[in-house]
């Protein structure tokens, strides 16, 4: 799955803070065909015995569109559902420790709001970044959007030697922008997820990043 992350330009998320359970795997399907790169369970607060289920699923149909599927925060559940990556944020542990626990095949993702953060990611030996929230976003209600100054930076920094998918309130309206402040990769949440059509929509997108 690392060449698979080495391609992807979009990252898709299927949030239960917006998404039901019982649609998550629907949705992700749509995301998956429309063509993103990687996909992630995030489900902030839940249990993580009430997401085995949902969890192998997702990585069954990973499995089927050759992309890698990704558990957030919760270690043990990635572990259980052979999930292919684990994504942590800045107060989910250290990269150090969970390599131990996962071996060496799975990938690891850190958030990173600074690009001091994106600096020590790179040399904690993460897989990939995400980078942001750059707007303000619904999906991290009360954290300040980090604006677009330092995506150069970060991409020369840290995104030339490992995947940097910048993240938080993009969307097709401002994504030109994103680009132009130097992104070459992007996580999408909210826009894609409140999408009528999320396959449709993904496409657009990928089309702008193309």
């Amino acid at each position: 799955m690392r060449s698979a992350l080495e391609n992807a330009l979009l990252y898709g998320i299927c949030d239960l803070g917006y998404v039901s359970s019982e649609k998550a795997e629907d949705v992700s399907r749509a995301l998956l065909a429309g063509g993103v790169g990687i996909l992630q369970l995030r489900a902030k607060a839940r249990d993580p015995g009430t997401l085995r289920d949902l969890s192998l699923k997702l990585r069954i149909l990973c499995d089927e569109f050759k992309i890698p599927f990704v558990i957030n925060d919760h270690l043990e559940l990635a572990l259980e559902c052979g999930a292919h990556g684990l994504h942590l944020g800045q107060d989910d542990g250290s990269l150090q420790e969970a390599r131990k626990r996962v071996g060496p095949e799975m990938l690891l993702g850190r958030s990173t709001h600074s690009l001091g953060q994106a600096r020590q990611a790179l040399l904690d030996k993460a897989d990939y970044i995400g980078f942001g929230p750059l707007f303000p976003t619904p999906t991290k209600k009360g954290r300040p959007g980090i604006g677009l100054g330092n995506i150069c930076a970060m991409q020369e920094e840290v995104g030339m030697h490992i995947p940097a998918f910048c993240i938080g309130g993009i969307k097709a309206s401002n994504l030109e922008a994103v680009k132009q402040a130097g992104a070459r990769r992007v996580v999408i949440v909210s826009h894609l997820l409140s999408s009528p059509v999320p396959k449709e929509e993904t496409r657009k997108i990928l089309s702008q990043l193309s």
